[in-house]
Parts: structure tokens; sequence; C-alpha cells
């Protein structure tokens, strides 16, 4: 029974930098995941379903358009939840009705927090390193065009690995 999840990954150069400043400072578990805004977090599925679970994120992917997102500075989920995260400032509502799409059908599920597009970029560390990841990355920011998403899948000795994405086709209206 594989566990996927379904991503919105961080273009480059981006995505390396805040990679590497999560490993930097000491969350090990970075190098086994893509830098990325979550869609569906890691559910199980049979793998009977999964042309079920391709088949419905090509329709919604052909029901979205793509967006501009824009990252600028640094949020917690303490004390709720030990992590640091850059914070989503544009294309928020776009990820949320984004992830509404794909959390339907096959991929229903029930979120055990309420849904909020961030990247995560220190998790599951002690409060004096949340404490500086939530400083010293306060002024990152970059801005990117959303235009895919990806299905990821688990494999227990390389991590997260993207297996396929998924253009969203309807044009961004400018």
């Amino acid at each position: 029974m594989p566990t996927i999840g379904v991503a919105i990954a961080i273009p480059e150069p981006w995505a390396r930098e805040l990679q590497d400043y999560r490993t930097s400072i000491g969350d090990h578990t970075a190098a086994m995941i893509p830098t990325h805004i979550t869609l569906v977090p890691p559910t199980d599925i049979d793998d009977a379903d999964l042309p079920a679970v391709m088949k419905h994120l090509e329709e919604a992917a052909g029901k979205r358009a793509g967006f501009q997102i824009h990252l600028s500075g640094t949020g917690t989920f303490r004390p709720v939840s030990p992590v640091v995260f850059v914070c989503v400032v544009q294309g928020i509502s776009e990820c949320e009705q984004l992830a509404n799409v794909v959390r339907t059908g096959p991929l229903a599920t029930d979120l055990d927090f309420p849904y909020h597009p961030h990247v995560t970029i220190a998790h599951h560390l002690t409060d004096d390193l949340l404490d500086r990841a939530f400083a010293e990355l306060r002024a990152f920011e970059c801005i990117f065009e959303a235009s895919e998403f990806h299905l990821y899948v688990h494999d227990d000795e390389v991590g997260w690995q993207p297996t396929r994405s998924f253009p969203l086709q309807i044009p961004a209206v400018t």
C-alpha cells in the first residue's frame, strides 16, 4: 500500500536554498522531502486505486488555472505543532481552492488541522532552533508561477519522490 502526497513544488533556485537551510539547522528529514506546498497530506492508498487517483488529478488540474505564488517572511504553528514555515502571502486562496478540488473523490480526506498553505523550513526541532529558523529566514522572499502540481510517492529509503506532474490547464486571466 503506497503512501502518496500531492503538492506544488517550489522551483529552483529557491527549493534548494530552503532545503539546504532546513538541513543546515539540523532538520534531517529535509533530505527526504522536496521543498513544497502541500495540497494532500500523506495518504495511504491501495495499488488498485492508483489509476483512479491519476484520473482524478488529471481532471482536477483541468479545472484550475495557473497562478502566481509569493513567498515572504516566516510563521509558525507553535504551540500546536513544532513547525516554522515560510509564508504564502500571495496565492493563498488559489492554493486553498486547488487543495479543495484535489481533496475530493478518491483523495477525499479529513484534515487534522485547517488547511494553511505554507513551506516548512523547520520541523520537530528544539525551541531554540525553531526560533533561529523563524528569525533567520524572516527576510526570505520569492515569486513564481504555479503552473502544475505533483503526485509524490513515499519510499522508505529515499523519501518523497515526484512521480508525475499535472499541468494546470485553464489559462490565467491577466
